[in-house]
């Protein structure tokens, strides 16, 4: 009797965590939305990609939490995370999906909410400066590739474009690929930022390697 009661106890949290877990998501949605809306309605440029960039932020952490609400436990699968993620910003921030492609390729790894939500947002704030810097010209057509993997050793996060690359005297760690927020989320997690001009393109990789 006393089993029994503690495993209903164990699934009436679970439910109420489910449920916590599925309205922040929706009020996370809601928020996103009045970023968006209120992006288009500002004059000014400046302000409207610091609206728009806000707004691709919060959905990094609503998409988070939508895995969560339909997960049975605080792990997160990243493959739906970070593919939901790319079309999240994809059909947001690319003009033509004809001309630019964002692709995920993400193995079976698993892993906590906590490191999910750093990752997600480095994903973000790569694939958003790769959108604004690496194709200037809207006819120039290209792909960016998220690509994730995890071995005994460590892991991988590597953000790619094949766009115009880095500007000829920039070093390996220039400012506007590895941002103030890429660098501080690489650094709680214990990773290391390497930005490679691969001509084309740029490769910004985020690797953790097991102690």
């Amino acid at each position: 009797k006393s089993e029994k009661q503690k495993n209903d106890v164990i699934r009436e949290q679970h439910v109420l965590l489910q449920e916590m877990q599925h309205r922040v998501a929706t009020s996370l949605q809601i928020i996103a939305s009045v970023l968006m809306q209120s992006a288009r309605k500002v004059q000014s440029d400046e302000a409207r990609t610091h609206l728009q960039d806000a707004h691709h932020r919060v959905m990094s952490i609503a998409t988070l939490q939508r895995q969560l609400a339909a997960s049975k436990a605080d792990n997160v699968v990243l493959r739906p995370y970070l593919t939901d993620l790319c079309d999240s910003i994809a059909a947001s921030m690319i003009y033509d999906p004809k001309l630019l492609t964002l692709k995920a390729i993400v193995d079976d790894s698993v892993t906590t909410s906590e490191v999910s939500v750093s990752l997600g947002l480095i994903v973000t704030e790569l694939v958003i400066n790769a959108l604004k810097h690496a194709y200037p010209d809207r006819s120039t057509s290209g792909t960016i590739t998220v690509e994730y993997w995890s071995r005994p050793t460590g892991w991988r996060l590597t953000v790619e474009d094949d766009g115009v690359g880095m500007p000829a005297g920039e070093g390996d760690h220039q400012p506007g690929l590895g941002t103030g927020i890429v660098d501080a989320l690489s650094k709680q997690l214990e990773a290391t930022v390497t930005v490679t001009d691969v001509k084309p393109g740029t490769r910004v990789a985020i690797i953790h390697l097991t102690k």
